[in-house]
């Protein structure tokens, strides 16, 4: 079973290819070089990218898997939530395509692929699932395929946007967290960050007050390494801490950390140390990509879910719970 997955939903432009639950391709073409002068994703000229290079993905895509549109058995696209018009382009394509080859259609939650792609064979719910990345800090008790059941969110900015916005303050790169994550490395001491919503209870995240911190702390001129270290481990000590009060709580032992904040090495090495059975997707699968939706979508036509008819339209807001 051939599986065609598009993920449109933000800047980048996903095609993947999976048989019989492996992905055999992932293709991904990045926007940064169009954003980077914005210091972050500019809806229209988002849009207007994917709608250059969908088709062409596309095509390298059932090329490099050595078949052709025929040879697929379906096809799914990110339905939401994201950027409307982003959405809409590969959407679009994917239910295009659908009709015409006269296969089904899986309109997929762009945050269920993502734990689709840290979801290992084998693996039975129920477990918990952290999906941290620069639009989404969200955990989820996963108590069985399309049964979810909300925790706890961020209030303010998503994990890897805040990453992103100390990053541009420090005058790095855009993504911003592989360029703090680096510049970490190479510090030998860590400017102390306070961790945020410390001693109280719930499960709620925070990161508006350590990109406030690092904005005074820039201004002062402290150094670079050691800013974007403390900024770094006190992110990461604000995830864990919840996700492990959490499992506490549920009595859950199982968690799945995805999105792109999940290819943090520092962040791996927390959470592995931290006394669960922890899953990560596999690399090039943390970012928006093509293949989680692909595997999502294998997920649910094997679990007996029907396709999604074509009349259902793409959406910007769409809680997982409602998927």
């Amino acid at each position: 079973m051939w599986i065609l997955g598009i993920d449109t939903s933000c800047d980048d432009t996903g095609v993947g290819l999976v048989r019989d639950g492996e992905v055999v391709v992932n293709l991904v073409a990045g926007q940064v070089a169009l954003h980077e002068a914005y210091g972050g994703v500019v809806p229209e000229l988002a849009s207007r990218e994917h709608l250059k290079v969908l088709r062409p993905l596309a095509e390298r895509a059932l090329a490099e898997a050595g078949i052709g549109p025929k040879d697929l058995s379906l096809v799914a696209a990110t339905r939401g939530p994201g950027l409307i018009g982003a959405l809409l382009v590969g959407y679009t394509f994917a239910k295009g395509l659908a009709w015409a080859l006269g296969r089904p259609f899986y309109a997929v939650h762009h945050l269920e692929a993502h734990i689709a792609a840290a979801w290992p064979e084998g693996l039975e719910p129920p477990f918990l699932a952290l999906v941290a990345s620069g639009g989404h800090t969200h955990l989820f008790e996963v108590r069985a395929l399309g049964r979810y059941r909300l925790l706890g969110a961020t209030r303010d900015d998503a994990a890897g946007e805040a990453f992103d916005k100390v990053a541009r303050l420090l005058g790095l790169g855009f993504p911003g967290g592989p360029e703090i994550e680096r510049l970490a490395e190479g510090a030998e001491e860590a400017v102390p960050f306070p961790v945020p919503l410390r001693g109280q209870e719930g499960y709620e995240f925070s990161f508006s007050g350590l990109k406030t911190k690092a904005l005074h702390l820039v201004e002062r001129g402290l150094p670079g390494p050691a800013l974007a270290r403390g900024f770094q481990e006190a992110a990461i000590a604000h995830l864990a801490e919840v996700v492990l009060r959490a499992a506490r709580d549920t009595g859950h032992r199982v968690l799945l950390v995805a999105g792109g904040v999940a290819a943090n090495r520092a962040l791996q090495g927390r959470f592995r140390e931290a006394g669960l059975e922890v899953h990560f997707p596999p690399k090039g699968l943390s970012q928006d990509n093509g293949a989680m939706v692909a595997l999502a979508a294998w997920r649910r036509h094997r679990a007996g879910f029907p396709p999604s008819p074509l009349s259902l339209g793409a959406t910007p807001y769409w809680p997982l719970e409602e998927a």
